[in-house]
């Protein structure tokens, strides 16, 4: 490690900008935003400089050699003359400055690391000047796992320090921020529910936080990880128990906490590994427990996905839940096959129903479903697809209508099946075509040879 970082207060120190383009435009900006006293000394500014004019102090002329520098400060030298920035360098160590050269990273005092500004959580990333890609990269990642409110997770800890502070001996302080940030406390507070998180806090400060655990019912979208929703990550690698569903990918149950436990209840056709008022049950007695829970479902719970039964039964409980919405298979594997559900030359309005057969029928409104401006979406349709094209066409859909059987959607695996309305049904017989599958029925389906992408 070549270089130290440290967090410095905007106004500890005056700067002194030298050249007025874009880059140092940047510089001013970041120094501006941190409550920095600037002085910028260019002949020509750039419109972002001009625009902070009332907040620095502008000198509108040619830098030369021997500028006189106030001992302490800290010098920006970005001309597009490197004799210019050399020599301003040398002066103005000489002076007691601190010099960072923007054209040359070998010459810095200090550099300006890219910082993530969640206020007052500060994350800053820095390759020592080595990289300016890579710090931007890694800056990107990060921020992806930071979301904006985490600025109220910083006010809430900061306000709550003062109150701990007061109640707690210093060497009690420290067991206190363990428990309170392995608690649901912080989880709440990003989830804007502050008045459950200062419950929270309260239970702990008493020491009455025995068996107080939460349900977090997550959508893990229709397979491809990269789906995922940021808020959805966070409770995947948070949580202590797990019930997950036979659509969820393996991939997404390796982003799980090493020493999470895992529980497997899935459902495939007739075969139930657990009964859903079994799931339903589960919940609640680790939520019981003081556990934070996990129900991670494919596609959005609330979709085909009887989220709604599950959390019905937590609030009968009192247990305490949140609901993160995942990206459903309609949308996910529509998108990755190229097949827009509306578009305005052929469908104005899409339905989504479920394919699932009982008793060797599909209950559904099969007039409303015959509609020549409307796409219909079938979850969960493979081993009823034979009675479901057949009703369709019955209650007056075209035979030549077009039909998408998606296979394995948005995985490296999947396969889109194109054909009719008619001819699918022996389609599907003749091929080794295995769920998960999604039916897209309109003339969207036309669309898939032009739009297809993967």
């Amino acid at each position: 490690m070549m270089t130290l970082p440290l967090v410095l207060r905007g106004d500890a120190r005056p700067f002194i900008v030298v050249g007025g383009g874009a880059v140092a435009a940047r510089k001013v900006r970041t120094l501006v935003q941190a409550g920095a006293a600037v002085r910028v000394i260019a002949p020509h500014l750039h419109r972002d400089i001009q625009a902070l004019a009332t907040q620095i102090t502008l000198e509108q002329r040619p830098a030369t050699a021997a500028e006189v520098f106030a001992s302490g400060s800290l010098l920006v030298l970005a001309t597009d003359n490197p004799q210019l920035n050399a020599a301003l360098a040398e002066s103005g160590r000489r002076q007691g400055c601190l010099v960072c050269r923007v054209d040359d990273t070998r010459d810095n005092d200090f550099i300006f690391p890219a910082v993530i500004d969640r206020s007052p959580l500060l994350v800053s990333v820095s390759t020592q000047g080595a990289s300016p890609a890579l710090t931007r990269h890694v800056k990107q990642r990060l921020e992806a796992f930071l979301p904006q409110d985490y600025r109220q997770l910083g006010s809430y800890v900061e306000q709550l320090r003062e109150r701990i502070k007061a109640l707690l001996k210093p060497s009690e302080r420290a067991a206190f921020w363990r428990s309170w940030m392995n608690s649901m406390a912080p989880e709440l507070i990003l989830g804007r529910q502050a008045g459950r998180a200062a419950a929270v806090t309260d239970e702990l400060l008493s020491g009455d936080d025995a068996g107080k655990g939460e349900v977090w019912l997550v959508g893990a979208g229709p397979g491809d990880p990269d789906l995922l929703t940021f808020r959805a990550l966070r409770l995947i690698q948070s949580a202590e128990v797990v019930f997950y569903d036979r659509l969820v990918n393996p991939l997404i149950l390796d982003l799980l906490h090493p020493q999470a436990e895992r529980f497997y209840v899935g459902k495939a056709r007739s075969q139930h590994a657990v009964p859903q008022d079994g799931i339903n049950q589960l919940l609640v007695d680790a939520a019981l427990a003081g556990k934070k829970v996990l129900r991670l479902k494919g596609g959005d719970p609330f979709i085909f996905g009887r989220g709604g039964e599950e959390i019905e039964q937590l609030a009968q409980a009192g247990i305490p839940f949140q609901v993160v919405p995942g990206i459903t298979a309609a949308s996910g594997c529509a998108a990755y096959a190229g097949i827009p559900l509306t578009h305005r030359d052929h469908a104005q309005s899409v339905r989504f129903v479920t394919g699932h057969l009982k008793d060797g029928t599909c209950d559904l409104p099969w007039t409303e479903l015959v509609h020549p401006q409307q796409t219909l979406v079938i979850y969960m349709g493979l081993t009823g697809l034979p009675h479901i094209c057949a009703q369709l066409m019955k209650n007056g859909m075209p035979a030549d209508t077009p039909i998408a059987l998606i296979e394995k959607g948005t995985l490296p695996e999947q396969q889109v099946h194109i054909s009719t309305l008619q001819e699918m049904p022996d389609y599907v017989r003749d091929r080794d075509i295995s769920a998960p599958t999604l039916t897209i029925v309109g003339s969207v389906v036309s669309l898939h040879k032009k739009l297809q992408w993967r």
